[in-house]
């Protein structure tokens, strides 16, 4: 009996059968799947045996990742960077190397080859997305895999953490370029991110009715962790929602723009500006920092932004010795007999 369930935007089929490993598929149309699985379940009631499936021999890596992307990516909370991460790597000479005769030596040879194009972080976003497609090959999907290669291959050290402060010229740049931005909604979202530090998924997936307008606060039902949150509202970010929800843009969403038209408006805004090497993620940061420049404590911090691991959070801190320096200033030393 076939079964079919929606994965992202895509179809998946999947027969089983007692006493057979489950046959699967995943198509763009749910009308496809289930052409395939009626003409496939036909085929193994006459035992034929099920030729769908390339042989492990001549398999290449190119496609089992794209198996990996149809099936498993779609599932995750990151499913368009990480299949725009994939398609990319199935350009690379390696990807077109039969599966099986993939060694170690040449993944720590693809690995050297791209930390002199990318980022170490990127790197091992690649590598970890290739273990993965081994551990599948090797156990759930049967392709004959007898070792992952990528279990004995080192990993590239994690990158800095990045440290970027907006400067008060480069607000005023950015604030300049924001006045001529046709998409009034593009602005409300730079503004909305800078006052609550928020990523740019939970923004544009905002709701009205996830709005608590007597208790000014918003509730996040889906974050990139997998835990909702709900997040306090300043007086600003209050009366930025009430002022855009006045203007009935949309009965639903309160920020009502595609995550890629806004990521062509932040990028002709930030070339307008002339503000260099400034990524849309790094308001995250700097709302961050002032919020601790503001005085409140890890745990509140913690609360608005959803960070589960005071680590990681201090990864985003970055807070400004001056501003430090005048707080202690106007605090003295506390009359200390030394």
């Amino acid at each position: 009996m076939a079964t079919f369930r929606k994965r992202g935007s895509r179809w998946q089929a999947q027969i089983r059968r007692l006493g057979q490993k489950p046959i699967s598929k995943t198509f763009t149309h749910k009308r496809d799947a289930e052409a395939w699985a009626r003409q496939t379940e036909a085929a193994l009631e006459r035992s034929e045996p099920w030729q769908d499936q390339i042989s492990p021999v001549t398999l290449l890596l190119k496609d089992a990742l794209r198996r990996y992307c149809n099936e498993i990516t779609p599932a995750k909370r990151g499913a368009s960077a990480e299949t725009y991460r994939i398609r990319k790597m199935m350009r690379a000479p390696l990807a077109n190397m039969q599966l099986a005769n993939i060694g170690v030596r040449d993944i720590a040879i693809y690995r050297d080859q791209r930390l002199r194009l990318v980022a170490n972080d990127s790197v091992r976003k690649e590598l970890q997305i290739l273990r993965q497609v081994f551990e599948l090959a090797r156990t759930e999907w049967g392709y004959g895999i007898g070792v992952n290669p990528l279990a004995q291959v080192r990993l590239p050290p994690p990158g800095a953490a990045r440290v970027r402060r907006i400067s008060q010229a480069e607000a005023m740049a950015i604030a300049s370029a924001m006045r001529s931005t046709r998409n009034v909604v593009v602005v409300y979202v730079i503004r909305f991110a800078v006052m609550t530090g928020m990523r740019r998924s939970e923004i544009l997936n905002v709701l009205w009715k996830d709005v608590d307008w007597t208790n000014s606060t918003l509730l996040i039902p889906k974050t990139k962790n997998g835990h909702s949150r709900t997040v306090p509202l300043s007086p600003h970010a209050f009366e930025l929602l009430r002022n855009l929800h006045s203007k009935k843009l949309d009965p639903n969403r309160a920020f009502p723009i595609s995550a890629n038209a806004f990521r062509l408006a932040w990028q002709r805004l930030r070339d307008r500006s002339g503000v260099q090497d400034l990524r849309f993620h790094d308001l995250r940061h700097e709302a961050i920092s002032r919020f601790f420049e503001q005085g409140l404590s890890l745990p509140e911090v913690a609360l608005i932004s959803g960070h589960r691991d005071p680590r990681q959070l201090m990864r985003y801190t970055h807070m400004d010795a001056l501003k430090i320096a005048r707080k202690l200033g106007l605090r003295g030393d506390h009359d200390l007999a030394i």
